[in-house]
Parts: C-alpha cells; structure tokens; sequence
C-alpha cells in the first residue's frame, strides 16, 4: 500500500482546495463544513528536476516520475473525538495514514465564515491537537485493560508497557502531543498525536511569509511549515505552463508553492528516490530511507527481490557529468552492489535478477 499524508484542519480553512490544487481532481470545497464526507484521494506527481537531467542523458520514450498519495479529511470540530460533527468517522481516516498535512487558515475573506470567528493559527492547532490527544487517551485507556489481563503471564514485556502507557498519558494530560515527546512508540499501538506533521498556512494572495513566531514554534517539534495562498494556487493548476509561470513571475516566486508542499511532504515521510533505466523508459521510484537493494527491487516487482542478485549503481550526478552509462562504467563510476546495500538518495540502479 502506498504511503499515504492526510490533509487535516478545521472547516473552512481551505483544505479541500490545496487539496484541489495538489490533484486536480474536481473534489467539493464549498463553503460550509462537512462537505467532504468520504475522504478523497488522489496521486499527486513529486517534481523532481534529477529526472529531468537523468533523462536528458538516457533520452528515454517513456519518462515516469515516482508519486505521493494525498487524502483529502473532512474538518474537524471540537468534541470530535466524543463522536461531535461526525468526528468518530473522521478520527478513523486519520488513523489509516501515515502522516498529517494540517491546513491553518491565515487567509481574510468575509464569504467564507470562520467557523471559530477570529483567525488564530495557535488556537486552531490547538484544537485540531486536543481532539487527537482525546482520542489517543481512549486508544491508551484500552490498550491498558488489555495489557494489564496479559501481566499474569510473568512476561516482562508487558511491565515495560504498562510503563510505557503511563509514560504517554502523563504527556497527554499535560496537554503534550506524543510527536513532541522522545516516547519510543509501540508499532502495533497507533497514536494520533504521534503523526508526524507538517502545517500548511493558507494565506491571502501575495502573502508567502509565515509568522515568524510560529514557525520557531513548529521547529520546536521538527515539523516544517508550508506557506501558500491556495486559491491562488489552483488557479495556477488551471493554466498553460507559460502563462502559470508569467503570474509566478508577477508575485515573485520561481515556482509554486505547492512543489515546496509535495517536497515536504517527501521529507515528512522520510522518503528517498532512485531511478531506473531500462529499455525505452526512465523511472523514478520512491522508497523509505534505510531500505536495502533487493527490498527497492521490491518495490519494481516481488520477483525481482525474490531472485535479486546484485545492484549495479551510477550516482545521478555521475550519470549527468559522464553524459552515459557506458562513460561511467569506463570511469570506474559504477558499482556493485550485494544484498545488503543500503540505497542512497539519487542512485541510479540497474538491477540483475534470477526469474
């Protein structure tokens, strides 16, 4: 399954149109909450200049880039997590993703009513936060009947999580989401609050700083921020490359904002691309950081990690300086690669296999 980053926030803050914006896809972002019930998904094409440049030396028919999955989570109210504004139905779409794009809204506009009045970027995550702590102190309050029935089987396994359940709630009562925290996590045990996340600051046309003060906030955390105005933005979706790129000029940016969003969304996810060349077509494909050789094979096709052999890798830059494959191998650029290789960011893989 694809990894997945679900677009959160409150109604009315303009999720669905960064989400419209990142997909093209035609979703509804009408202005009252709850219009999007069911969440949408949609893949959403990684800009990546690397390709480009491999691809200009490997001159392919077929040019495909790797894609990231977006979904599209209606707003959250307060008292979510006690089941208000269908949140029960909306707190599960959380939990099936990976990570979280939270959607802040910044932007002014008196025909779209701010279901909490005043905009106020650090009320809003607040909210958006309790509920999730709220939820996550239910999952905990569960989990522990459980593990504490599983203590008479002497294990010691189960001690230690019993104190690694104390651990979370003490942070959670403090009003401290577990991705704040150094709390080690249990991989069967998923925590909303644990999501790493990412904010989106949607903001008025022409606005592309975020306040300063929140984004030392967020650093604190290690969470980037986003800064986009996403109506703008889907009006640039809307347009021939030229002319998008004459309205990117007029506001002073080199390329839109929603390529930072996708890039950002890559390193919240801790991703990394390779590439492939094989007969008429160059491909990126992209990866969790860590992942050996035959498992990138893997993701090509099962029967390629089953009767992976080697790896023969070109680092891009490599490639691109040479002007060819051939060039590199003559070089002494080229290496082989066994079983245990961890794949880097950037490498170019020809991949042997027995079928």
């Amino acid at each position: 399954m694809a990894l997945q980053i679900g677009i959160i926030g409150l109604p009315n803050v303009g999720k669905s149109t960064v989400f419209n914006a990142l997909t093209g896809l035609d979703v509804p972002a009408m202005n009252y909450p709850f219009c999007t019930i069911e969440p949408n998904q949609g893949v959403v094409l990684i800009p990546d200049e690397r390709l480009l440049a491999v691809a200009k030396v490997s001159q392919p028919e077929i040019l495909t880039g790797a894609t990231i999955e977006f979904v599209d989570i209606a707003g959250l109210v307060k008292g979510a997590s006690r089941g208000e504004g269908l949140g029960n139905q909306f707190l599960g779409h959380i939990r099936e993703v990976d990570a979280l794009a939270h959607v802040v809204r910044l932007f002014t506009d008196g025909d779209v009513v701010h279901t909490m009045g005043a905009v106020d970027p650090f009320r809003d995550v607040e909210i958006i936060d309790l509920e999730l702590i709220m939820a996550d102190l239910q999952t905990i309050a569960k989990r522990r009947e459980r593990t504490e029935r599983m203590l008479k089987t002497g294990e010691a396994k189960y001690k230690e999580e019993l104190e690694l359940l104390a651990a979370y709630e003490d942070a959670l009562v403090r009003g401290i989401p577990l991705r704040r925290t150094a709390l080690p996590a249990l991989s069967d045990l998923p925590l909303l609050s644990a999501k790493p996340v990412m904010y989106v600051l949607n903001t008025n046309e022409g606005q592309q700083e975020a306040p300063p003060e929140f984004v030392q906030w967020a650093a604190e955390e290690g969470a980037q921020v986003v800064t986009m105005a996403a109506d703008f933005e889907r009006e640039l979706t809307r347009l021939d490359p030229d002319e998008a790129q004459l309205f990117l000029a007029d506001v002073k940016m080199d390329k839109p904002a929603l390529h930072r969003l996708v890039e950002a969304g890559v390193r919240l996810l801790d991703l990394i691309t390779f590439y492939t060349i094989k007969g008429e077509e160059t491909r990126a494909w992209i990866i969790s950081r860590g992942m050996t050789a035959p498992q990138a094979a893997g993701r090509i096709h099962s029967d390629m990690e089953r009767g992976f052999i080697r790896a023969e890798v070109i680092p891009w830059e490599s490639l691109v300086k040479e002007g060819s494959v051939q060039a590199c191998r003559e070089q002494g650029l080229q290496r082989i690669e066994g079983k245990d290789y961890i794949v880097r960011d950037g490498d170019v893989i020809f991949f042997r296999f027995n079928v």
